[in-house]
């Protein structure tokens, strides 16, 4: 796996955050400049020192935030996956390994600022060649392919909040096809007050705590005002069983199954809010898919963005799941940490998710100590500090983003011992 987050860069330090309960969100002079609404966002820090750590600066060149914070993950995947980077000029193609990662709304920042500006400025020759892989959406995994020499299926995919999820997902099926032996899957999302202007223009974004940024995402809380939105990226090489045995790979965890669905917009289901019967089929959908019963979830990591969505999600679970507040799972939210970092919201929280199973615990939920007066009832199974969980066996993982479509990822810790399949 290979984290870019906003409290965190690299697993060990994103793991430390995680139990921590330490957030990565900070108010933005910027956006208090432009006069949004909202002044606080959440984005990887130090970020243009550590790419230049991973990359020349003719590498660079063709390197949005956006392209920047999903390859540097990528590196550190591939590395953490106990591969090395291959040379430039080694003609070697890795024809079993593939990539899938996309993003929500991907290289805003290169069309604003660069080729708006100089488009309309009738400059179009002065752009130079690169400009093209920075705001195409097959731009990240495109890059991603060049840096490791991979051959099978790239491709980057966009399905708003449930993209990272969803790559994961596509991947699983095609490793189980036979169609590929691994792929690096996730998602990344640069951060640029052109991609945050709309949801400020929405008015779903916080924007009652721009003197107190720490305090701002409050996922399951009565105060929740908004989702803070964020940036990064996370991606994981996702790999068939056979191969990483026989290769001695370490192992974090099995992806069980997952599903994807859409709400249709019908049934309360729009744009921007889900259709309940669309998330619970889909929740089913992926518990059939992993061959387990619900019972068997021991935790959650949930969409949980902060808004009146919140409350209806937690319902959702149970109703799916059939599983009342008595024996409910462990819910937690990783967005109250990090902001909701759009497209790499559901690669960002899986690493989450898998760290958490790989190491027995389950992180904080913070700023939710006043439990919305809905789901007050659940509030015994929302950790409020960092817990120690080695018996925690399988989460579940949601996205359910704009679009009114729907993911959800089914996670098991790893056992040799104990294999699922």
């Amino acid at each position: 796996m290979g984290i870019t987050a906003p409290n965190a860069h690299g697993l060990a330090n994103f793991e430390e955050a995680l139990r921590q309960g330490r957030s990565g969100i900070r108010f933005f002079p910027e956006l208090k400049e432009l006069n949004f609404s909202c002044q606080i966002g959440a984005a990887p820090q130090d970020f243009e020192y550590i790419r230049k750590c991973y990359f020349n600066e003719d590498t660079l060149m063709s390197m949005n935030e956006n392209i920047g914070y999903a390859a540097v993950s990528a590196v550190d995947a591939w590395n953490d996956a106990g591969f090395t980077m291959p040379d430039i000029h080694d003609e070697t193609v890795d024809w079993d390994t593939g990539v899938i990662v996309g993003s929500g709304i991907g290289g805003m920042d290169t069309i604003t600022n660069t080729l708006v500006p100089m488009v309309s400025q009738g400059k179009v020759r002065r752009m130079g060649s690169r400009i093209v892989e920075q705001v195409m959406n097959s731009g990240t995994s495109a890059c991603i392919a060049g840096l490791l020499a991979l051959g099978n299926q790239v491709t980057s995919n966009s399905s708003a909040c449930s993209t990272g999820n969803e790559a994961i997902i596509e991947a699983m099926w095609r490793i189980r096809n036979g169609l590929a032996k691994r792929i690096l899957a996730g998602g990344s999302e640069g951060q640029s007050p052109y991609i945050w202007a709309g949801f400020d223009a929405m008015r779903v974004i916080c924007r009652k705590f721009n003197d107190h940024p720490e305090a701002a995402s409050r996922p399951m809380s009565a105060t929740a005002c908004g989702f803070v939105p964020g940036s990064g990226a996370g991606i994981l090489v996702i790999e068939d069983l056979e191969s990483a045995l026989e290769r001695g790979a370490r192992i974090y965890a099995e992806v069980l199954g997952g599903a994807v669905n859409c709400g249709g917009h019908r049934m309360g289901g729009s744009i921007t809010a889900p259709n309940p019967e669309g998330v619970k089929r889909c929740i089913r959908s992926a518990v059939s898919d992993a061959c387990i019963v619900p019972g068997d979830i021991d935790a959650i990591n949930g969409h949980l963005t902060a808004t009146f969505a919140d409350p209806y999600e937690v319902k959702n679970w149970s109703q799916a799941l059939e599983r009342g507040p008595a024996n409910f799972p462990y819910i937690n939210s990783t967005k109250s940490l990090v902001g909701h970092c759009l497209g790499a919201a559901g690669a960002i929280e899986s690493v989450a998710v898998i760290l958490q199973l790989y190491k027995g615990f389950l992180h904080p939920s913070v700023n939710c100590e006043d439990i919305h007066p809905d789901i007050a009832e659940f509030e015994d199974k929302v950790p409020h500090k960092c817990m120690d969980y080695p018996e925690l066996d399988i989460i579940a993982k949601a996205g359910f983003g704009f679009g009114d479509v729907n993911s959800c990822i089914i996670f098991k810790r790893w056992n040799n011992n104990q294999r699922s399949y």
